[in-house]
């Protein structure tokens, strides 16, 4: 994972920009609370939010109720950002450097949420570790709520539109390595693995969850900016779909 933390060191602010202003990120909060909500919510839950970059998703667990809420992150300088945002503790909201592949003793969680997690194991043995570590946090009635790039889009597919582009696609190792830039100005380049959703799910399995289960990616309300034949072209090739695994 070291590749991934030195990549968001670099990227930083600008992947902060890129979150803020991206369609298919608009698009995965939108699909990320609207799973939440189906449960009931957060409410009194103890939350794990990794691969947490700057805070976004973990202030908004922590502004739902979650009674306790961990961000993780292996980058520093995306956990610095991160506590930029509340300086003084406010929010109640403990963030860790960590790699999710060997997570520190954190406590026992409810609920753990992973955006953009696990298409950055480099490999298979990171992989399964990643998913081993998220269930051996949860507590046995637990739920992991993990939003992943859909594979096999490029270069069939144009991403543009929506805030990312994907440039080449490399085959080595255990799943193809993609290239990639975050349409800001100037465009952010990144790199991730293109890992296809059967190995999630056997990883998930192997590492103890019960069942998965898919949910395909849902957008917010359209509005004068993006309206709904945006998105209708959006849901019909969308960047990420949603797994949902139960201890």
């Amino acid at each position: 994972m070291r590749h991934y933390e030195t990549q968001y060191d670099a990227i930083g602010r600008r992947f902060e920009e890129s979150k803020t202003t991206a369609a298919f990120s608009a698009a995965d909060t939108h699909t990320l609370l609207t799973a939440l909500d189906a449960i009931g919510g957060v409410k009194g839950l103890d939350a794990l939010d990794l691969a947490c970059g700057y805070g976004h998703n973990t202030r908004l667990l922590a502004r739902a109720g979650a009674a306790r809420t961990v961000g993780v992150d292996i980058s520093a300088e995306m956990i610095g950002l991160a506590r930029e945002h509340d300086p003084h503790g406010t929010e109640d909201i403990t963030y860790v450097v960590a790699d999710a592949a060997d997570l520190p003793p954190l406590g026992a969680f409810d609920l753990a949420t992973a955006v953009y997690l696990f298409n950055y194991a480099p490999d298979r043995a990171a992989l399964h570790a990643m998913f081993r570590c998220v269930r051996a946090a949860l507590r046995p009635t637990g739920r992991l709520f993990a939003v992943v790039p859909n594979p096999g889009a490029f270069p069939h597919v144009d991403w543009s539109p929506y805030g990312v582009r994907i440039l080449d696609r490399i085959p080595e190792g255990d799943a193809p390595l993609l290239k990639a830039e975050f349409l800001t100005e100037p465009p952010v380049p990144f790199e991730f693995r293109e890992w296809p959703h059967a190995e999630f799910a056997e990883a998930a399995v192997e590492a103890g969850f019960a069942s998965v289960s898919w949910q395909p990616a849902r957008t917010p309300p359209p509005d004068a900016v993006r309206d709904e034949a945006f998105w209708a072209a959006y849901r019909r090739s969308p960047v990420s779909s949603l797994m949902v695994c139960t201890a």
